[in-house]
């Protein structure tokens, strides 16, 4: 379950609520997933980091409130991607957006 960052309500990921964006890097042999929740209630972001590591165990957190324009810029970068899931890709997004971090 994850809420707005800024007035708690829960996001449904069925409806209107599913996440806008989200991108999957590869950073020191960990994957790093972070997915972008748009409320429409407060006109912020959420961002949502699934952090599946390769040794340990995997870890939720939430990171925001990220400011509309803040959100969109990296919205309208992950989308610039073909394949944001794909951790292992490096085209200019996923660089922009990881910087040196990747694998």
């Amino acid at each position: 379950m994850i809420r707005c960052s800024q007035c708690e309500r829960e996001f449904d990921r069925k409806g209107e609520d599913k996440f806008v964006a989200s991108i999957s890097g590869s950073i020191m042999g960990d994957e790093y997933i972070e997915s972008y929740f748009f409320c429409n209630t407060c006109g912020l972001y959420t961002v949502e980091i699934y952090h599946d590591r390769f040794l340990g165990e995997d870890e939720i957190s939430a990171r925001g409130p990220v400011s509309k324009s803040e959100g969109d810029a990296k919205v309208t970068l992950i989308q610039r991607c073909l394949e944001p899931w794909d951790k292992k890709c490096r085209c200019e997004a996923h660089r922009a957006y990881f910087g040196l971090w990747l694998d």
